[in-house]
């Protein structure tokens, strides 16, 4: 077995595939899968192309329903479900609240206080209607959806999927961060995935061995503002419409790359506290936390054993 590997930007994003494979052509054949199913669903869920399921969604908004795909429409329900699990923290309509801010400006100033409300009155997962026959209906005009969230963990995940019911033994989907692995390396190790230190994003702080598991991390050093001495993440709390605070990274280790994802976001709006006591009570699922104090904390099922490692 040999390892193939690629490396290129969809859904605007770094991706890198890494397969295993016997044979160049095999392995480059793999590769190019691995290409077309990430922008298959890029296709799909993308709010961009006015032809995709996610924008058709939003164009009826307040207006009627939309049949979508089944796997649209399942996608829709999971992520119902994660905002049910998280008390709202994880909320898919979030995405016109985010566009009040601009996290790249220097000269950042907090949006009105109306202007908020306004964009509250039109966001909330409980006004998404899931209806028979796949009908998707936004309760408000003017409402969006968007899968920013979530949509790499899922496609990270499906990829990983196609990749095992074609008999691949061992690969990494990483989807700029979200990142699923199965099997082993070529030579029979685990692969390893490092968490990164929020301030210097180059400097891994700690190695984790993945086996079966995905990780995906939510960090404020890529996108975010200072105001006052305060860092604020380019994520927003649902339900107050301001960008977060007191938590630099989330990484979050699952089964499942999507719920990774989805659990990543809402741990951050949640916080230290609230955030790892319903880590705690997921099975299968670990957290580690770095705070604004650079405190490094974890969820109590954490296998140190298992998942760290010293060196890559």
């Amino acid at each position: 077995m040999n390892e193939y590997t690629t490396d290129i930007r969809l859904m605007g994003s770094a991706f890198q595939f890494i397969v295993t494979a016997e044979t160049n052509d095999a392995g480059e054949g793999l590769l190019k899968d691995c290409i077309e199913e990430v922008s298959r669903i890029e296709n799909l869920l993308t709010e961009f192309k006015e032809s995709s399921e996610t924008a058709l969604i939003n164009k009826h908004a307040g207006i009627c329903p939309v049949q979508v795909s089944k796997e649209t429409y399942e996608l829709l329900q999971r992520c119902v479900q994660i905002s049910k699990l998280t008390d709202g923290c994880f909320d898919v309509t979030t995405g016109i609240l985010k566009k009040l801010y601009n996290f790249r400006n220097d000269e950042f100033e907090l949006p009105s206080q109306s202007k908020i409300l306004d964009c509250l009155e039109i966001t909330g997962y409980k006004k998404i209607k899931l209806l028979t026959d796949n009908r998707v209906y936004l309760e408000r005009k003017g409402m969006h959806i968007g899968f920013g969230a979530i949509g790499k963990g899922y496609a990270a995940y499906k990829t990983m999927r196609l990749m095992q019911e074609k008999g691949v033994p061992g690969g990494v989907i990483n989807a700029s961060g979200d990142l699923c692995a199965w099997g082993t390396k070529h030579d029979g190790r685990f692969w390893n995935a490092g968490i990164a230190n929020p301030d210097r994003p180059d400097e891994i702080l700690l190695w984790l061995q993945l086996n079966g598991f995905s990780i995906a991390t939510s960090g404020n050093y890529e996108q975010y503002f200072e105001l006052n001495g305060v860092r604020y993440s380019h994520n927003i709390n649902p339900m107050t419409g301001l960008p977060v605070k007191g938590i630099k990274s989330v990484s979050v280790i699952s089964p499942h790359a999507e719920l990774s994802d989805g659990l990543a976001t809402a741990v951050t709006v949640m916080g230290v506290d609230r955030g790892l006591r319903l880590i705690n009570q997921l099975p299968q699922t670990h957290c580690i936390i770095i705070d604004d104090q650079d405190q490094m904390l974890l969820s109590n099922k954490i296998e140190r054993a298992r998942f760290f490692k010293k060196t890559a």
